[in-house]
């Protein structure tokens, strides 16, 4: 019965339209919004209004929270669920966004089993239940460039979508027992790859720290160097385009604009 009610609580939210100030910030600080199909940009409108009604955004060290951060995160997080139905990253309760670069407290076990506390500056993390935490300069400064391949709130949440099944390990929810096979055929070598020759990879180097990590920074690759991943990394590519259920590599051509018009079509 939840199940019933919250569904038709969700429809009611994606039927729901955007403020024209939202689409301004889409514009602005989510490039490959500009890049979508009309139906799949009506698409994640529908997914950013279900993910700000459901999920708590909290500003932390002094930030004052304002549409702008809360449209900016919850689009990011939306563009990874389009194409299929979502789940809305059920585990994940609270974001949490500081100003800038945030320290934590890391417990470090030496090779002599001896422990020792230092302080690490982050730009975000993802808690396998409850929250996920970024840094808003930062994760401003990522979207806002699609080119560098940057982009800590795509990671952050692709981490969601990894733990969505319990296990961090580089593999979430696919359709069907074939696929798992499938998914694996095409990342695991990818993943040796980065880890004999980093300097030959379109992806991070931070990617070869486990195959978490790897599916992480393959996705912000995916979103934000797609023509440079589909060259270097064509299985790879393919594969995570059948699960996103996107090819940013080819967009959707814009339409025309009519004769006489001045500039060029909005699509």
């Amino acid at each position: 019965m939840f199940d019933f009610f919250r569904g038709r609580r969700r429809a009611r939210l994606r039927a729901t339209p955007v403020p024209a100030a939202w689409r301004g910030i889409l514009a602005k600080n989510v490039p490959l919004y500009r890049r979508l199909s009309p139906g799949r940009q009506q698409e994640l409108h529908g997914h950013l209004q279900v993910l700000l009604a459901e999920k708590s955004f909290e500003g932390c060290g002094g930030l004052r929270l304002n549409d702008e951060i809360r449209v900016t995160i919850a689009a990011h997080a939306g563009m990874l669920l389009l194409g299929r139905e979502p789940h809305y990253y059920p585990g994940l309760h609270s974001i949490l966004v500081y100003p800038s670069t945030y320290v934590v407290r890391v417990d470090e076990r030496d090779g002599t089993g001896m422990v020792t506390e230092h302080e690490q500056p982050r730009h975000g993390e993802s808690w396998q239940r409850g929250a996920l935490v970024l840094a808003w300069d930062a994760a401003l400064a990522g979207a806002r460039d699609p080119r560098d391949g940057d982009n800590v709130i795509l990671h952050e949440f692709a981490h969601q979508l990894d733990t969505e099944d319990g296990a961090a390990d580089g593999t979430p929810f696919l359709d069907g027992r074939g696929a798992y096979a499938t998914w694996a055929r095409a990342l695991r070598p990818e993943f040796e790859r980065l880890r004999e020759s980093p300097e030959e990879s379109v992806l991070d180097t931070y990617g070869a720290t486990n195959p978490a990590e790897f599916f992480a920074v393959a996705t912000e690759a995916f979103f934000e160097r797609p023509a440079r991943l589909r060259e270097r990394h064509p299985a790879l590519y393919a594969e995570l385009s059948r699960f996103y259920h996107l090819d940013p590599a080819h967009p959707p051509a814009r339409a025309p604009a009519p004769q006489g018009a001045g500039g060029t079509a909005a699509g």
